[in-house]
């Protein structure tokens, strides 16, 4: 009796996990087009805050924040510092019961999305806030295209100071808030807020413009929508974040 019950658990395990994973895809799918939504809005946030990267800039070189906010502002940079993001998911993977399954949408949301990010950066040349004349108009700000290939060209030293946009700290940020909000739905704006103050510690350290961790943020949701887009890639990873007798805790 004994062997026969667990013949007929071994049959009805699979059948509820394709249910979950089921139902779970359909949840999921509503999400990519929730994300494709909010990183296209944040797109077109990003051309319009064009017209106060300049006074934001000039009122943090003049002023910036001060006492315990600047503090907690400053912290938050490890949100979206590639280091501490892998330890990040180190942690999730040790103290999640799916254990390593769980890593594969935290890397490919905030690798994926800091990766693209630093890939554009290749393309768009701009000067961060700290080397960029404040008094100029906004499109000085944008040095040159391709500007890795064509600096000595142009009379340009490419490097740092011309890898404002978009802000890979920020696309890291958002796509890292982005899996953990799937993942861990129940402190979902725990991770937003976390995601926000890191982007704004990138324009407090006047390493970026407003619009540079905007154009950013877009990058992190999107990768973000990717992976919930109906798919080989959806369907691989709700089957490794799914398994036998463990609950699947995204939304």
């Amino acid at each position: 009796m004994l062997e026969l019950d667990r013949r007929d658990a071994s049959v009805v395990q699979p059948a509820v996990l394709g249910v979950a994973v089921s139902r779970t895809a359909a949840l999921s799918t509503s999400r990519a087009t929730w994300l494709a939504g909010l990183g296209a809005c944040l797109l077109v946030l990003a051309i319009l805050a064009l017209w106060i990267d300049l006074p934001v800039a000039q009122f943090i070189k003049g002023r910036g924040l001060s006492g315990e906010l600047r503090r907690l502002v400053r912290l938050s940079e490890a949100f979206g510092w590639g280091g501490t993001v892998g330890i990040i998911i180190l942690l999730a993977a040790l103290l999640d019961p799916r254990g390593w399954r769980v890593a594969w949408r935290l890397a490919i949301c905030s690798y994926g999305a800091g990766i693209t990010a630093d890939g554009i950066k290749l393309l768009i040349g701009r000067l961060r806030p700290a080397h960029a004349n404040l008094a100029g108009s906004v499109s000085e700000t944008f040095a040159a295209w391709l500007p890795a290939w064509r600096a000595e060209s142009l009379g340009l030293d490419y490097g740092h100071n011309l890898q404002s946009f978009p802000s890979g700290h920020a696309a890291t940020a958002a796509g890292l808030a982005v899996a953990l909000a799937f993942l861990y739905p129940r402190a979902r704006w725990l991770f937003v807020a976390f995601a926000v103050l890191a982007s704004l510690q990138r324009v407090e350290a006047q390493s970026h413009f407003v619009s540079d961790v905007l154009a950013g943020a877009a990058l992190g949701c999107l990768l973000g929508a990717l992976c919930d887009i109906p798919g080989p890639l959806q369907r691989w990873l709700l089957r490794k974040e799914s398994r036998p007798g463990v609950a699947n805790n995204s939304i």
